[in-house]
């Protein structure tokens, strides 16, 4: 049994103290974040991380799930005026639903995908002293490592199990030589590669709206580009904790790259809908900003990324 006592500090019954709020400060000070805890040679993770006991069947229902986020395909989306007006229907019923949806062929290489999960790995299981020369909570660096943007903040939110590597990759790019030498060339490659998609989607909502194609565009909805490669190392607790808690994303739109190891899951009329990962594909979340353009009539979209042991 645990009993507040304060701000930050919790009596537990054996009358021990736990000092939330200093132990996070120790967490933040070793700039290694949760891949440092782990090659540490943890068996108990430390309790700021808890999220209260998981059900972690529920995470291996997905080839039993009914229903799917639905997948677009958009190599015919400039074929034709019908295939166009197709693929515009698909994501207006996919945004009205469910505000998610995964797209297929849609000019981002499944090289360059495979390459960008490989770079962002590589970043994090370096060695932790050069991970450490990027570590920073200065959230003007255009390039920075870190482990939950909230964990000095959130005092009252358990932490997420992950590590963060993030670029401001638009309007204002960091300098090559800023960027980690691990994953330098992929970002780079990925940035542009994936701002270009971004477009097109953009134009595709505008038509989706019943609006022009260059609609949302002209509001700048594409102008910032804000890229995270996040990193869920294997977790000797998973029942007790999540790679990320239930969330909306507050931005116009968020493309997510997903590798295969899954985990992801949407909220759907109520329901926790496990995200198979579709090699080649890309996800979409319309953000809680693009929403207020009417895209979506329900709550906003939520989602969560559970955690895998070693």
């Amino acid at each position: 049994m645990v009993v507040t006592t304060g701000t930050n500090e919790l009596e537990t019954s054996d009358g021990s103290t736990y000092d939330g709020r200093a132990e996070r400060i120790s967490f933040d000070d070793s700039k290694t974040g949760v891949k440092g805890l782990v090659d540490s040679g943890i068996t108990k993770i430390p309790r700021m991380f808890h999220s209260g006991k998981l059900d972690l069947s529920e995470t291996s229902l997905s080839a039993s799930n009914i229903i799917s986020i639905p997948i677009i395909d958009l190599q015919e989306v400039n074929k034709s005026s019908s295939l166009h007006a197709e693929v515009v229907d698909q994501i207006g019923s996919a945004c009205r639903k469910w505000g998610f949806f995964q797209v297929m062929n849609h000019g981002v290489g499944v090289d360059v995908l495979d390459e960008m999960i490989c770079g962002i790995r590589r970043f994090h299981e370096q060695d932790a002293e050069v991970r450490k020369t990027f570590y920073s909570r200065d959230s003007n660096k255009r390039v920075r490592y870190f482990s939950n943007g909230g964990l000095l903040r959130d005092l009252d939110q358990p932490a997420n199990w992950r590590d963060t590597i993030a670029f401001v990759a638009n309007p204002d790019p960091p300098n090559p030589e800023e960027i980690p030498a691990t994953c330098r060339d992929i970002v780079a490659e990925y940035s542009k590669k994936v701002r270009a998609l971004g477009v097109t989607i953009l134009e595709l909502l505008s038509e989706a709206l019943g609006l022009d194609p260059s609609y949302l565009k002209k509001m700048d909805c594409s102008e910032a580009l804000f890229i995270m490669g996040h990193y869920y190392p294997a977790c000797p607790e998973p029942e007790l904790t999540l790679g990320s808690t239930e969330h909306t994303d507050m931005d116009f739109m968020t493309i997510l790259l997903q590798d295969q190891m899954g985990g992801l899951q949407v909220l759907h009329e109520n329901q926790w809908i496990n995200v198979s990962p579709v090699h080649g594909a890309l996800i979409v979340n319309i953000g809680d900003l693009l929403q207020m353009q009417k895209l979506q009539n329900g709550p906003c979209t939520r989602e969560k990324q559970f955690v895998k042991s070693g």
